[in-house]
Formats: structure tokens, C-alpha cells, sequence
């Protein structure tokens, strides 16, 4: 009952794939000696997870013969658009006024944003997954900046990987 009207092409196995590549992305971010080097890092992980994310939902919608971009999916993409358009423009921001600090929580407080948003038009477990997220963004601004990328790794890593399994276990890939 549960699947009936929701999006289940969020992709378990392309999600824990997306996690190891942001394990990747906080060591070689760890090591970088500007912050032009470490946000470099961040984006360029970004826009390859998001590349993997798109392969992955197409993959696993196109195997259960489910339209992408209709009806659940459609309003899975226009609940999780907003604050990640929101996550660009103030990284931007701070990026311009040389202002990093906030951005580690920042990331994780909008991207969980985007998930439980998104995610009510998906199974159960994909808002989980948000507030997750958002409860890491919480500690993590409130934490000493020097502890970001421990966080990124963290969320974009760690909390990745278990839900990704834990979907691909229990909803198909």
C-alpha cells in the first residue's frame, strides 16, 4: 500500500555508490591547503553524485517500467529542486564573501531539506533519510568549523551508504 502513488525509483544501490564517492571526495578534501581547493573538491563530488543519481533513478525506473517524470516522480523532483537551488545560491554567497564556515551544515541542513521533501512522494524511508541529514546539519553547526568535513564524510558518506543499502535491500536496487 505504501508504494501505490509513491516514487520508488530512488535507487539503493546507485545511493551507496554515491556515498563511497563522498568518502572519496572528504579524503582528498581534507587535504586540500585552500579553500578554493576544498570547495572545488565538494562541487566536483557534488555534480558527480548527481550525475550517478540521475543515472541510477532512470536505471531502476526504466526496470520497473515506471515513467520518470510523471505523476510521484515528477513531484519528487519539484519537492527536492527548491533547496538545493537554494544549497547554489548561498554557496555562492559565501563562497564570493570568502565565508566557508557554515557551509559543511549548510549543505547537510538543505540537502536533508530536499529529501524529506521530496521524499514524501517516496517510500517511508527516503524522509528518514532527510531527517538524518538534518539532524547532522544541526550538530554540525554547532560544532567547531574545523569539524566539517568529519560531518560531510559523515552524511554524504556514511548516511549514503546505510540508506542505500537498507533501500536496495528492502525496495529492489
Amino acid at each position: 500500500m505504501e508504494r501505490a502513488g509513491s516514487f520508488t525509483a530512488v535507487p539503493g544501490w546507485g545511493g551507496a555508490l554515491i556515498g563511497l564517492t563522498a568518502v572519496a571526495a572528504g579524503a582528498i578534501a581534507s587535504h586540500q591547503s585552500t579553500a578554493a581547493g576544498w570547495i572545488l573538491a565538494w562541487l566536483a563530488e557534488a555534480a558527480l553524485a548527481m550525475a550517478l543519481a540521475v543515472l541510477a533513478v532512470a536505471q531502476k525506473a526504466r526496470a520497473a517500467h515506471v515513467p520518470l517524470f510523471s505523476g510521484p516522480g515528477r513531484k519528487f523532483a519539484l519537492g527536492f529542486a527548491p533547496p538545493m537551488i537554494v544549497g547554489a545560491l548561498l554557496t555562492a554567497a559565501l563562497y564570493r564573501d570568502s565565508d566557508l564556515r557554515l557551509l559543511p551544515a549548510m549543505w547537510l541542513l538543505l540537502y536533508g531539506t530536499a529529501v524529506v521533501s521530496g521524499g514524501s512522494f517516496s517510500v517511508r524511508i527516503v524522509p528518514m533519510m532527510g531527517v538524518c541529514f538534518i539532524a547532522l546539519g544541526t550538530v554540525a553547526l554547532l560544532s567547531p568549523a574545523s569539524w566539517g568535513d568529519a560531518y560531510m564524510i559523515a552524511g554524504f558518506g556514511g548516511l549514503q551508504i546505510v540508506f542505500g543499502l537498507v533501500i536496495a535491500r528492502k525496495y529492489g536496487g
